[in-house]
This record gives C-alpha cells, sequence and structure tokens, in this order.
C-alpha cells in the first residue's frame, strides 16, 4: 500500500503557504500520496472542527500515514492520535507547542486558551505513534524552547532545533523544510 502524508498547517494559515507547497511537490515526487486540507476558520481554530477535518481528511489510519503539522496543526494531530486506537506510520510536528507566549492581543488568548487548557491524553497518543519528530526554531517569537524538551519526554519525539527561523511559517519567509521532507522520507 503506498504511504500517504497528511500536512496540517497553522492558526491563520492555509495550505498554499510558506512550505507547505513545496514540501507537498517533494513528497509527491518521492512517491507519496498527499493531502493537505484548509482548516476551517483558520483565523479562530477550535479543537473539535480542526481533528474532525482530519478525521475527515484521514479515514482509516494505518501504518502508512504520515501526519505533518505546523503550530496549531501539530496540536491538532496530537488531540487526532487520542482518538486513534491504530498506530500510524509517523508524525512530524513543526513548530509545535504546549505552552505559548507574545500572543498579543487578548482576542489571541482567548483563541489559545482551549488549546493550551485541555489536557492531552500522552499515552494514547504514544501508543498511536511509533515515529515522531519534532522541529523548532531557536528564535520562535511564540513557542518557548521548553516545548523541545516536552516533547521529547512526553510524546518521545526526536528534537531538533533550527536556528533563526522565527515561528517557520509563511511570515517567516521559509519556503523549504529539508529536514521534514528527509525525515519523512526516512520512515
Amino acid at each position: 500500500m503506498k504511504k500517504r502524508a497528511i500536512i496540517v498547517h497553522g492558526w491563520s494559515g492555509n495550505p498554499q503557504e510558506g512550505w507547505f507547497p513545496w514540501l507537498e511537490k517533494e513528497l509527491t515526487t518521492a512517491g507519496l500520496e498527499v493531502s493537505a486540507p484548509a482548516m476551517p476558520d483558520a483565523d479562530h481554530p477550535k479543537i473539535e472542527p480542526w481533528v474532525q477535518t482530519l478525521v475527515d481528511t484521514i479515514g482509516t489510519p494505518d501504518a502508512n500515514t504520515i501526519l505533518i503539522g505546523h503550530s496549531i496543526g501539530a496540536q491538532t494531530i496530537l488531540r487526532y492520535l487520542e482518538t486513534v486506537s491504530t498506530p500510524i506510520g509517523g508524525a512530524v510536528f513543526v513548530a509545535p507547542w504546549l505552552t505559548l507566549s507574545l500572543l498579543g492581543s487578548e482576542e489571541n488568548w482567548q483563541i489559545a486558551e482551549p488549546w493550551l487548557d485541555t489536557p492531552i491524553n500522552d499515552e494514547a497518543v504514544r501508543r498511536a505513534l511509533p515515529k515522531s519528530a519534532a522541529i523548532f526554531s531557536s528564535n520562535d517569537p511564540f513557542v518557548p524552547l521548553e516545548n523541545v524538551v516536552w516533547f521529547a519526554e512526553r510524546f518521545g519525539c526526536k528534537t531538533t532545533v533550527l536556528n533563526d527561523l522565527g515561528h517557520m511559517g509563511g511570515d517567516d519567509g521559509v519556503t523549504s523544510l529539508p529536514i521534514v521532507l528527509e525525515t519523512v522520507k526516512s520512515w
């Protein structure tokens, strides 16, 4: 059966920004079936509709399913994995977080609050996740580096900190992330 990758964009993002189109093209060239859904109400992300969109996109998960998420997209994947009884092939989390900083407006903090305060079942996530990688940037304004240790300890992720890529989104001018491609291809 063919491997497939699902790319989940972040808050206020879309599948056509930043490094997502590059990764979709590269993974398709490498022989994977790739989906990059537009997540609902991206400017005001909510857990249930985002997880449901992922459920609908994936269908039946299996060992050939690889999930890639940026920022709140990584949170969405974690919350999806809590519901999965069959292990997937793996997940790559880019700029993932369990804590945040410098969100600015009160509205942004209100949007983030359910994502920050709703517990994640680490054990369920680990059961569904045999392989994982978490990629951080040394100068991410939103994701404190304490998250590096948490992703390693809580979810068993192989962690990497890249230098000076900000939040690694489209606004940061990041149009390719070779480490994500190489990680997925190595699985």
